[in-house]
């Protein structure tokens, strides 16, 4: 998920997730871009032809119902910090020998691959039985996750994976902070640990974008779970996995349906979460535009007269982009953007590697209007500014309204190439 994790070339040279302790509404400053929060002086762009001073339709389009195997429900509430809107979650449910622990508030990012739970979400006992990964020289496996804003680290292990009614059996996952170890230099570079409930903003990650491995992340050997290093992972059994891919059935993609929100905010909201795309009667491509993506989910947009680093990404709690001509809040809501009128945006989008180009239209309104005060957790047209001018990140304000579809990088079985498609 983009979360305003890892500042580094616009937070994208993995696939990060942009959680962005971003919207910490009453007593804690927000960091609302990749990067860090405040301050204005990143701003290359202006509105140009591309925005409108008027506010365009929202999307009307309702989730199905939850009642079939191949979906689960989502929900955006003050979540367990009471401190970050826009933050949709999920319950998993994780498996050994037969032995099972449910673990809630889980976030669902569609820009990172696999699933990442705190060590605080489950039980010792449970925790202790999950067995380890081996790195390629026997030691246990350990994975460092950078995103915008700090960094995932813990052992690599395996677990059958349940999502609604279906089972990813025997994938390896990470837990995040299991490790008494000290964590290696490389890894405290991408800044703060995201290792507990108020630093996460969640009880883990659920990766679930158009990758089947995380393959960008940095693995480690820990023999006796110490004195880890630098290892290469050369099997897919070894990476951090998208549970979705080893789903026995509806493992092509998945489709992310959140219901529509006042435009004035909410202090909640629903949607349903259906794995597989064209598999059941409840999952049909019906999208109206489709645009093929790389392997991370990255597409071309053009923006205010610029061409930007593209992609859907319900991590992020907002859309973020940089435009100077759009006030900043400042205060408590740092780099969100607060206009006296609600302004309308519409990107060009170009598929990875060309092909006819769609567009993205989108609001951005008033984001102390929208948060009510700390009293909304959902906000359709919550916007802020990004820590670089090179990119445009569609958050989860963009997904309210809309089935947004995220077709799995199927070439290294020989199948389809990766798309995204709302």
């Amino acid at each position: 998920m983009l979360t305003s994790r890892n500042p580094r070339a616009a937070c994208r040279l993995r696939p990060f997730r942009f959680l962005s302790l971003a919207a910490v509404i009453s007593l804690i400053s927000l960091i609302a871009a990749c990067g860090g929060g405040g301050g204005g002086g990143n701003s290359s762009g202006s509105s140009g032809s591309n925005s409108s001073s008027s506010a365009s339709p929202s999307p009307t389009q309702q989730p199905v119902a939850v009642n079939a195997a191949n979906t689960v429900s989502v929900t955006v509430d003050r979540g367990l910090t009471g401190t970050l809107p826009n933050i949709p979650t999920v319950s998993v449910k994780v498996c050994v020998t037969g032995t099972c622990q449910t673990v809630d508030h889980v976030q669902v990012d569609t820009a990172s691959f696999g699933l990442r739970l705190l060590a605080s979400a489950l039980p010792s006992a449970f925790l202790q039985a999950l067995p380890p990964v081996k790195a390629n020289n026997g030691g246990n496996l350990a994975e460092c996750a950078a995103f915008a804003d700090g960094y995932t680290w813990g052992s690599v292990r395996s677990a059958d994976v349940n999502i609604g009614g279906e089972t990813a059996p025997s994938i390896p996952i990470q837990v995040i902070g299991d490790l008494t170890t000290t964590v290696p230099q490389a890894c405290t570079g991408f800044g703060v640990a995201q290792d507990t409930v108020a630093q996460l903003g969640a009880n883990g990650i659920l990766g679930i974008g158009v990758a089947p491995y995380d393959t960008t992340s940095d693995y480690y050997s820990c023999p006796g779970n110490t004195n880890c290093s630098a290892t290469s992972v050369t099997q897919s059994s070894q990476l951090v996995t998208n549970p979705v891919r080893k789903f026995t059935t509806d493992n092509n993609g998945v489709i992310l349906e959140m219901a529509p929100v006042s435009d004035s905010g909410a202090p909640s909201a629903t949607g349903t979460l259906v794995f597989g795309i064209g598999t059941q009667s409840n999952n049909a491509m019906n999208a109206g535009q489709r645009f093929a993506t790389d392997s991370f989910g990255r597409l071309s947009g053009t923006l205010n007269g610029r061409t930007l680093d593209t992609f859907l990404d319900s991590g992020s709690n907002a859309i973020f982009f940089v435009d100077s001509s759009l006030p900043q809040c400042g205060g408590n809501l740092g780099s969100f953007y607060c206009p006296s009128a609600t302004q309308s945006f519409t990107a060009t989008l170009t598929p990875y590697g060309g092909g006819a180009s769609g567009t993205a239209v989108f609001n951005v309104a008033n984001a102390n209007a929208l948060l009510g005060g700390g009293s909304n957790y959902a906000a359709n047209d919550l916007a802020g500014q990004f820590g670089s001018s090179a990119s445009l990140d569609l958050g989860l304000s963009f997904f309210y309204g809309r089935y947004v579809y995220y077709g799995m990088d199927q070439t290294g079985s020989g199948g389809k190439p990766p798309y995204v498609a709302f």
